[in-house]
């Protein structure tokens, strides 16, 4: 048993918000787009949303995410549903992509949740997905009292140990464009991070990028942009013992440097490096020239593994047979 997924809504937005998806997440299996056209008619929606669920296997339970409610997607998706009282489906509206990325992300995270709980999860988490710049067009959020005698604790003592004293690396990561779309609906929940670490030189002097990086990170997580230096730090203070991390590195020069300084990265996730006048593609995501290769054999002599995936739901490649066929220069 398994969740399927039917995206539907007025004209071709269901198509688009789909592709969308996919670029962000990567292809996704038992998904299915309903599209209501201009030309037809009711009785035309419904057959389209029996042959959507026809595509899925008999003990699935449905999930349809439909743009407007009233609108004649959520009617015929009830019509089917009311239709179909002995198997469990469930419809929300008000389709956007971050409820798309959270339903993919449901799924992704346990396998075997019903419907309607993952249902539940996506009302709650997706409307976190709206938000405004400049940030004083948000809505002014209620602070508890409990929250407030938490912040007012102020900073753990130096020398303090928390758990066991070691940060937890859940993922370290290669990517030029470092926290973006993929990472922070794909990566972050998959990794299980509670924090996200930017380790740069570059990024850490740029009040600008240091913010949007922020701005970009997932309501329930927070982001830090630290020179390699502070992250060979934090990776061997005490107080980070509950710590864990998702680390991105903007190309592998700088992951050999945190390696080097004596933080602990036992497999490094390969998984974007932009393309530049003298580097060869060794595949769609990946460019590197000699000082890139010679960077990531100094690492495997490290004893670095390394996992190339653009997307979690993406099969590892190896690293060095992708080298090897692309013969870079």
């Amino acid at each position: 048993m398994g969740i399927g997924i039917i995206i539907a809504s007025h004209g071709k937005f269901a198509e688009g918000i789909h592709q969308s998806g996919s670029m962000i997440f990567g292809e996704q299996e038992k998904v299915q787009v309903v599209t209501f056209m201009p030309n037809e008619g009711p009785d035309d929606l419904y057959e389209h949303f029996n042959n959507a669920i026809a595509q899925f296997d008999a003990d699935d339970e449905i999930l349809v995410l439909a743009d407007l409610w009233s609108g004649s997607p959520f009617n015929q998706a009830s019509r089917v549903m009311g239709e179909n009282s002995e198997r469990k489906m469930a419809i929300i509206t008000g389709l956007n992509l971050p409820m798309l990325i959270q339903a993919y992300t449901e799924r992704m995270m346990d396998a075997n949740a019903g419907v309607e709980q993952v249902a539940a999860n996506i009302i709650k988490e997706s409307k976190e997905g709206i938000k405004a710049l400049p940030e004083e067009l948000n809505p002014v959020e209620e602070v508890s009292p409990e929250e407030v005698v938490v912040a007012s604790h102020g900073e753990i003592p130096v020398g303090t140990v928390i758990g066991d004293g070691k940060l937890k690396i859940n993922l370290a990561r290669v990517d030029t464009r470092l926290l973006h779309g993929q990472v922070a609906t794909a990566w972050t929940p998959s990794s299980k991070a509670d924090r996200i670490i930017v380790a740069s030189d570059e990024v850490a002097n740029d009040d600008l990028r240091k913010q949007l990086i922020k701005q970009a990170a997932p309501s329930n997580v927070k982001a830090n942009v630290v020179p390699i230096s502070k992250l060979i730090e934090v990776a061997k203070d005490p107080r980070f013992g509950n710590t864990h991390a998702l680390i991105l590195f903007q190309n592998p020069q700088d992951a050999l440097r945190a390696v080097e300084g004596g933080v602990e990265i036992p497999e490094l996730n390969v998984g974007s490096m932009a393309h530049s006048t003298g580097k060869t593609m060794v595949n769609n995501v990946l460019s590197m020239d000699k000082e890139d290769v010679a960077t990531f054999e100094k690492l495997r002599d490290l004893g670095v593994k390394f996992d190339v995936r653009k997307v979690p739901n993406d099969s590892n490649k190896n690293l060095f047979d992708l080298i090897k066929k692309a013969n870079v220069q």
